[in-house]
């Protein structure tokens, strides 16, 4: 039952529609990181980028090497939304993103490891059987129709990253709307919308319609009477959250996505007008079903556990950091930091301070003085250094955070050796300070005039 389910042919003219759009903004994607200086600021100031632990051996090419690996990216993010060579093209550019993805995490962002799913799983899909330079080149590929397991995907992971999303904002200072004014405090100068932006309603207004869209615009758009509202509210909070907070091509992409939420008809209408509508009810089991949808189940599990995760690790993934990535927590906190370094040479007692800004760009210094494990990874660097000078060394980190509006305190153990301490990567590491974000006396809620 089941499997008849799943492979039930429906219309692919979303699917077809959604890969061009997509193609493009790949495309836009890698081309841009080139125009906007994305790749100096990012990849090539400092000596070296804090990779995700264990992919240390990823590091960026030499000389303009970056700069041709993301313009071949944007080739292939073309050939994408041509559909030529497609699965090629959108295996390459996942690949070449993944490995940029673990490469560098001063530029963090949810929505980098969203594409890199999305890759993956457009990787899966047949969407160039239509409107592609590959069924130009043979016609025998060609098809109005895909299995309904196609748009279970799709609007799976979408409602789990809006879900958690939505779950991952419900604590003190998101609903006390402080988090919000902060947000907002760092765009006081833009231009027309800047004064509006500061005003208390307003932060609230962020505050709940945060909550409340992405808990709901997914069974929103999949319902009938509330698609087209939903619809146009989508329109509204991805353009707002383009210009207020430039993060790419993430608000385009969402409303790309929801194609696959209106008839096949409606979209064919607008975007495919040539081309027939699929209307039989063919069910088209390949022999290996079955590993085919136990590979998926194992994947949205996967992608379900994955944000739990940091509730069976000890302390506050706030302060710890531990279990943040990969979990959809956006745009959750801000996080301020004072770091310095002493190095002690085992065999002579030499203590020194180390300048840790001479070897890390402006924006690694910033995650280098709040994120534990980057921390960590800065300290491995000092020692390897100084072994290469023949050097044993201990190395005492004394670094303070504050985590939004909360004071400063104590982050790292000042008593441990960071250069012989151990990282672990799936659970707590106990040289990492006991939060004090539940013990602090909070301020005063954050309030609009009228509501205190």
């Amino acid at each position: 039952m089941l499997e008849r389910w799943l492979y039930k042919r429906v219309d692919n003219s979303a699917l077809i529609v959604f890969r061009a759009i997509f193609g493009f903004l790949i495309t836009a994607e890698a081309w841009g990181a080139i125009a906007t200086g994305w790749i100096k600021h990012t990849l090539l100031e400092g000596e070296f980028t804090f990779n995700f632990i264990g992919f240390d051996f990823l590091q960026p090419l030499p000389g303009d090497g970056m700069y041709y690996y993301y313009g071949l990216m944007g080739l292939f993010g073309v050939f994408v939304m041509l559909g030529f060579k497609y699965r090629f093209s959108v295996i390459a550019y996942g690949l070449m993103w993944t490995c940029v993805y673990l490469m560098q995490k001063s530029s963090y962002n949810n929505h980098y490891y969203l594409l890199m799913l999305l890759l993956g799983i457009m990787a899966c899909l047949p969407a160039h059987r239509y409107l592609s330079l590959d069924v130009k080149f043979n016609p025998k590929l060609k098809k109005i129709s895909m299995p309904r397991w196609v748009y279970i995907i799709i609007i799976a992971q979408l409602w789990i990253v809006y879900t958690y999303a939505s779950i991952a904002k419900i604590y003190p200072d998101w609903l006390d709307a402080s988090m919000a004014a902060q947000l907002m405090a760092a765009r006081k100068d833009y231009w027309l919308v800047g004064d509006f932006l500061q005003q208390n309603w307003v932060h609230w207004s962020i505050a709940y319609v945060g909550i409340l869209f992405d808990g709901l615009i997914i069974p929103a758009l999949l319902f009938k009477p509330t698609r087209k509202m939903a619809f146009f509210i989508s329109i509204f909070f991805h353009l707002f959250n383009s210009f207020i907070f430039h993060i790419g091509i993430f608000p385009y992409m969402s409303l790309a996505f929801t194609l696959f939420f209106f008839p096949a008809e409606t979209v064919r209408n607008i975007f495919l007008k040539g081309k027939e509508l699929y209307s039989g009810n063919e069910i088209i089991k390949p022999k290996t079903y079955k590993p085919i949808v136990a590979l998926f189940g194992l994947y949205f599990v996967i992608q379900i556990a994955l944000p739990l995760r940091h509730w069976i690790i000890k302390d506050d993934v706030l302060w710890t950091e531990e279990g943040h990535r990969l979990s959809w927590r956006m745009m959750l906190r801000s996080k301020g930091g004072r770091i310095s370094f002493n190095v002690i040479d085992k065999k002579t007692g030499l203590e020194q301070s180390f300048n840790y800004r001479k070897m890390l760009s402006r924006k690694q210094q910033r995650v280098v003085a709040t994120k534990p494990d980057v921390i960590w990874q800065f300290c491995q660097r000092i020692k390897e250094d100084f072994a290469k000078k023949g050097k044993e060394v201990a190395i005492y980190v004394n670094c303070k955070i504050k985590v939004n509006d909360s004071d400063f305190h104590t982050l790292i153990d000042p008593k441990v050796d960071m250069a012989s301490a151990s990282w672990d990567y799936f659970w707590h590491n106990e040289w990492i300070l006991p939060s004090p974000l539940h013990n602090e006396k909070r301020k005063p809620p954050y309030a609009p005039e009228g509501l205190q």
